[in-house]
């Protein structure tokens, strides 16, 4: 009998059973596309992780990244728990483990540079594999529907809800308060009629956050992708790049350094901590970075059939 051995983690925490939990499977020489989808349905986390010998020899793996439904070409933390799995290995398909890591993905080469506590990998520091993007703006009454609350709470006086990527692309949308960010519940028909309206993103990712006007940047948020089968996501690094890129874009300061932290998955019991630091040089955004903490949670097999 054949099986895949696999861990699971949990992503932006140091408490087991919070953070954003992830499956990886460390070594998936041999599964087809199909076999990952199927393994990844099962799990039916917000993503798997498939890891595999990279192409380009220089580089320590490629990582194929899975949601219920589909393979997406980049997410920030799936590469942040791959990489400390990866980390707590002496080796990667016969190469050593160092203090950085390269995974070849869809959406680009990350980079990643291993955190560790006493000698040991606690955390992880990611590169997104492409720069700032900004797409088209979606009326305050759509993203309302979306979540089932009144389009007067959403603030636009920094910028409309709106479409951003950093290798995946969400919109964001900021609300007026941490009452509407708890009332906000995800409206199915909603989701679908923006879907069905060629939004470019199937599934269409909805990040929503809050500023504090003490501490703006020390930001709330929570993310809602029902057309993924994933009704909310406790921690969505690749969101939360996106959308701290974004806010340091609309700064005037034309030079800056500004790091940023998000909390997510509050309302759901799994909280989680990101960390986030952008860098924007002459006026144009060019370095962010995700840290982020994990934790072991299980280990064991995936039987295979022969």
């Amino acid at each position: 009998m054949n099986t895949l051995p696999y861990v699971t983690v949990d992503v932006f925490t140091s408490a087991r059973f919070e953070g954003n939990p992830l499956a990886v499977m460390s070594d998936a020489r041999g599964l087809s596309d199909t076999a990952m989808q199927k393994i990844a349905t099962e799990f039916n986390y917000s993503e798997v992780t498939f890891v595999l010998p990279p192409e380009n020899p220089d580089n320590s793996a490629r990582v194929r990244i899975f949601t219920p439904t589909m393979e997406i070409p980049f997410a920030g933390h799936p590469n942040v728990g791959t990489a400390y799995v990866l980390g707590q290995q002496s080796e990667i398909f016969g190469k050593p483990v160092g203090d950085t890591l390269r995974f070849e993905e869809k959406a680009g080469l990350v980079e990643i540079a291993l955190r560790r506590t006493e000698g040991k990998v606690t955390a992880a520091t990611i590169r997104p594999p492409q720069p700032l993007s900004v797409g088209d703006t979606i009326a305050d009454a759509t993203v309302a529907n979306c979540i089932s609350i009144d389009p007067t709470l959403i603030r636009t006086a920094t910028h409309s809800p709106t479409f951003v990527s950093v290798g995946l692309k969400f919109a964001v949308a900021e609300l007026e308060s941490l009452e509407a960010l708890a009332a906000a519940s995800p409206n199915l028909n909603g989701f679908q009629t923006v879907a069905a309206g060629g939004t470019g993103n199937h599934d269409f990712s909805l990040f929503l956050y809050v500023r504090p006007v003490a501490t703006p940047w020390k930001i709330r948020a929570r993310m809602f992708a029902p057309l993924d089968n994933v009704i909310e996501d406790p921690a969505t690094g690749s969101a939360s790049a996106a959308l701290s890129a974004y806010l340091v874009s609309l700064l005037p300061d034309t030079d800056i350094s500004q790091h940023v932290t998000i909390e997510q998955g509050v309302e759901m019991g799994r909280r989680s901590v990101i960390e986030l630091d952008v860098v924007k040089k002459a006026g144009i955004v060019t370095d962010v970075t995700i840290s982020g903490s994990c934790v072991p949670v299980m280990k064991g097999e995936i039987v295979l059939q022969d």
